[in-house]
């Protein structure tokens, strides 16, 4: 069941990513070679309890830490770690705030340093899928129109959707109806309504889109050894469209 949310429910889900796009806005500060995403995670912890804020991820389903840290051919819930980052790696920092029983959703794909030709095509693709993503994400649409624009952009870019990992409903848990897969057709699966929260996130890579699992039983990469990059908002459907709840 999906459920539509209030206009004072989508509020507090506001103040919410407000704390985390701040987050975010200093996590792109420290990004550098030599930092640890160990220290992103420390600084993370620290930073959403000076706001009040907690890290829903943390503990759920068993998972230990307040981010997931994924770096190059990892795609998403990588552990944060102790070795530091090198010149032209990216890494994804992705989080889920909690703030006064109301959440929000985001991660970012951030270059260390100078990074390749062909990774800096990732990152910008990446990113521009999913705001043609939210484009899409108005009353009268289906979840469909969604994951065809973002597949039809970054295919036309030469690159690959994941399809292992989708969007989801957001609210008081971290996942909620309805499923937002980031390919497939137009005019398919549920009609976006006033009230929805979701989150759109494609995850793209430069080679195929299949993926692998490490052995740690989160930690999904690519099954060529690619980069893969990520950039994720939470929005709310209003009568005049998406407004994006986790802008940086």
């Amino acid at each position: 069941m999906i459920v539509l949310k209030s206009q004072r429910e989508i509020e507090a889900m506001q103040k919410a990513g407000e704390i985390l796009a701040s987050c975010h806005k200093e996590i792109a500060k420290l990004i550098k070679p030599g930092v640890t995403t160990w220290e992103i995670e420390e600084f993370v912890e620290d930073f959403l309890k000076k706001n009040h804020a907690t890290p829903e991820q943390k503990g759920y389903k068993g998972y230990e830490f307040a981010t997931c840290a994924s770096i190059n051919d990892e795609i998403c819930h990588g552990f944060p770690r102790k070795e530091p980052l090198k010149e032209g790696d990216i890494v994804t920092i992705d989080m889920v705030v909690n703030y006064n029983g109301a959440l929000a959703d985001s991660a970012w794909s951030y270059a260390v340093g100078d990074v390749s030709p062909e990774t800096d095509h990732l990152l910008k693709v990446t990113k521009e899928a999913l705001y043609k993503g939210i484009e899409q994400a108005v009353p009268g649409n289906r979840i469909g129109d969604i994951g065809h624009a973002i597949q039809k952009y970054v295919e036309s870019e030469g690159l690959s959707v994941v399809r292992d990992f989708i969007g989801h409903g957001i609210g008081t848990v971290i996942h909620e109806k309805p499923d937002v897969p980031h390919y497939g057709l137009p005019g398919k699966g549920p009609r976006i309504k006033e009230g929805m929260v979701f989150t759109i996130e494609p995850m793209v890579n430069i080679g195929m889109y299949h993926t692998k699992m490490d052995l740690n039983g989160w930690t999904a990469r690519t099954v060529d050894g690619t980069y893969s990059a990520q950039y994720e908002h939470t929005i709310a459907i209003t009568k005049e469209g998406p407004i994006i709840l986790t802008e940086q």
